[in-house]
C-alpha cells in the first residue's frame, strides 16, 4: 500500500505506508538535522545550491532537506543545480523533467568537462581528482550567479569513511571530507548535510520512492579503484562486526591531539612535569 494523503511535497508522492520505511525516513530526517545543527550550518534567510548528480544520494539530499524546510527547520531557499559535464549517453532530459514535476526550482548547466579529463588523464590513471576539480569549480561559479552563499552536497556517511581510509592508506595523512568548509576563496560555504546519513539508507530511501537513478558510468566503468578497494575493506569488516563502520565514524569526532603524533596540534615541547609541592599540609595525615 503507498499512502500519498499525508505527502507533504511531490518529491514523497507514492511514498511506502509501510511502518520500516517510515522509520528510514525519520531516521534519515533526524541524522540530517542532527549534522546540520551541530556543525552550525543554517543562516537564516541564506540560499543553497543543491547539486544534484541524479545519484541516490543526490535524490535523498534534496527529500530530506525539503521535507526539513516544510518542518520549519531549515529557514533557507533552495536550488537544486545538475552539471552535465558532456559525459556520452548522459539521459540529460531526465532530471530536467524530474524537477519540472516535482516542482523544485533548478538550474541545468552544461560544461563539456569530460573531453578535457580525457584528453588530459594518462591512460590506466582513474578520472575521479581532476572530475571533481572542474566539477567543483563550476558548482562554485554557478552558486555566485544564483546569489547562494553555499554549494550543498550528498556525501554520507561511507563516503567520509572511506576518504579517511583512503588518506590514511594511500595518502599519508589523518584527513577526510569535513561536513563545512569555506572555500578557497572565502565567499562560499560548502555543505555535506548527509554526513551521519548511512550509504546503505540512501539507497533504500531513493529505491522506495523510485527516483530516476543516473549511473556514474564514467567512474564506475574504471576497475580498480582506491575507493572501491576500500569499500570492499570496509563491507568485509562490517559483515564480521555488524556496527562497525559506526563506531569507526564515530572516531573521526572524538579526536584526542594529546593522543596523535602530529606537533602542530598538540604542544608535546612544552610538556613538562608539575613541580611536586613539599609542604607538609600536602602530605596525607595517616596517624
Amino acid at each position: 500500500m503507498r499512502d500519498e494523503l499525508d505527502d507533504i511535497h511531490p518529491l514523497f508522492h507514492g511514498a511506502p505506508s509501510t511502518t520500516e520505511f517510515k522509520k528510514l525516513r525519520k531516521r534519515i530526517v533526524r541524522n540530517t538535522r542532527e549534522a546540520i545543527e551541530q556543525y552550525g550550518m543554517v543562516e537564516r534567510g541564506a540560499k543553497w545550491l543543491v547539486c544534484l548528480s541524479g545519484g541516490k544520494d543526490s535524490y535523498t539530499l534534496l527529500a530530506v532537506l525539503y521535507e526539513l524546510k516544510w518542518r520549519g527547520l531549515l529557514p533557507v531557499e533552495l536550488i537544486a543545480c545538475n552539471l552535465d559535464q558532456g559525459q556520452p549517453g548522459f539521459p540529460a532530459t531526465v532530471l530536467p523533467e524530474f524537477l519540472e514535476k516535482m516542482g523544485v526550482p533548478h538550474r541545468i548547466e552544461y560544461q563539456d568537462t569530460y573531453s578535457i579529463v580525457m584528453d588530459k588523464v594518462p591512460e590506466g590513471r582513474t578520472f575521479c581528482a581532476l572530475c571533481s576539480r572542474l566539477r567543483r569549480g563550476n558548482l562554485y561559479r554557478i552558486a555566485r550567479e544564483e546569489g547562494c552563499s553555499a554549494v550543498v552536497l550528498g556525501h554520507h556517511r561511507d563516503d567520509i569513511l572511506e576518504t579517511f581510509f583512503m588518506n590514511l592508506f594511500h595518502g599519508g595523512r589523518l584527513a577526510t571530507m569535513p561536513p563545512k568548509l569555506v572555500n578557497e576563496e572565502g565567499d562560499l560555504f560548502l555543505y555535506r548535510p548527509l554526513a551521519h546519513v548511512a550509504e546503505e539508507d540512501c539507497e533504500k530511501f531513493a529505491s522506495a520512492m523510485n527516483y530516476p537513478i543516473i549511473p556514474c558510468d564514467l567512474c564506475g566503468s574504471q576497475d580498480g579503484l582506491q575507493r572501491q578497494q576500500v569499500k570492499q575493506i570496509l563491507d568485509g569488516w562490517e559483515k564480521n562486526a555488524p556496527g562497525r563502520r559506526q563506531v569507526m565514524f564515530k572516531a573521526l569526532t572524538n579526536i584526542r591531539p594529546s593522543h596523535m603524533l602530529d606537533p602542530k596540534l598538540f604542544d608535546f615541547l612544552g610538556l613538562s612535569l608539575e613541580e611536586k609541592s613539599e609542604k607538609s599540609t600536602d602530605i596525607p595525615d595517616l596517624r
